[in-house]
């Protein structure tokens, strides 16, 4: 059973998952740049995974490869779910 794609939700698993990465926890916000956070595009096929894993919302490059911070990453989670 997929986990509730509410954006609180979605926030936390997506914060989760780049910590698991290798961001500091302190450096997460829905403001902050992918690219500040030295997330990659393996990074985001990572982080893709996990969100895939635990909503069942699948997230193909062409969906993220405009995406440049951590808010637009989980709106677009949040979006694809609905």
């Amino acid at each position: 059973m997929a986990t509730d794609v509410s954006t609180d939700n979605v926030e936390k698993v997506i914060f989760d998952g780049l910590v698991e990465l290798g961001t500091e926890r302190d450096q997460l916000s829905r403001e902050a740049s992918l690219e500040d956070l030295d997330i990659d595009s393996l990074d985001l096929v990572e982080l893709a995974q996990i969100v895939e894993d635990e909503f069942g919302v699948e997230l193909r490059g062409d969906d993220v490869k405009d995406v440049k911070t951590v808010g637009e990453v989980i709106d677009l989670v949040v979006a694809k779910a609905g």
